[in-house]
């Protein structure tokens, strides 16, 4: 296979897996949408985590909240636990790199608040701590995974709400990942601002 036809089948896999997502991940998407609106109106937060590009992902979002999607509307309160590197290089050095976002979690969230929990196999040690502590402070959880959802899904319980993937390719639950934040964000504005 050339390397042109290798990458437009990329495309195609991607297009594909995108709208083979679409049906399961709608409901989802919404059902998250309504619990961060409603945190956000009683005065919560939405905290945000994940490694490598899901770190990324937890950054973009955050970014969007406090500042905006496609429309004008005043900041939302968001935290991206990825992006204060002060913050994690100490907690990775003084205790562990698996407590990162749970110490982060303990000291800014509170009961009411959403955590938007981002990993693409669902076993990310540091996220699945944040978990644990955010159901320890009765903060819900938005967990965007990928492949069976791992052991993060297993860790939710019924107020939360799982957005898993339904693929197995790392780059293809990322770019669908990418279009679920996107939805997220949309989504949120729609509920406060109106269609």
């Amino acid at each position: 296979m050339e390397l042109t036809e290798y990458i437009h089948q990329s495309f195609v896999d991607s297009a594909q897996t995108i709208l083979e997502a679409a049906e399961p991940l709608a409901e989802p998407i919404a059902l998250a949408a309504e619990h961060m609106v409603q945190s956000l109106l009683n005065d919560g937060k939405i905290l945000a985590c994940g490694n490598g590009g899901s770190a990324a992902d937890a950054h973009l979002f955050a970014s969007t909240m406090i500042n905006r999607f496609e429309r004008e509307r005043p900041g939302l309160a968001a935290i991206s636990l990825t992006s204060a590197t002060a913050t994690l290089t100490s907690i990775a050095n003084d205790y562990d790199y698996g407590l990162v976002f749970a110490r982060q979690v303990a000291a800014l969230g509170g009961p009411g608040d959403v955590l938007l929990a981002i990993s693409t196999s669902g076993s990310s040690r540091n996220v699945l701590e944040a978990v644990r502590i955010a159901h320890e402070k009765e903060i819900s959880v938005v967990a965007l995974t990928g492949r069976d959802g791992g052991d993060l899904a297993e860790m939710l319980n019924e107020e939360d709400v799982l957005i898993c993937v339904p693929a197995e390719t790392t780059a293809r639950i990322r770019e669908t990942h990418l279009l679920a934040i996107h939805c997220l964000c949309d989504s949120i504005d729609n509920l406060l601002l109106g269609t």
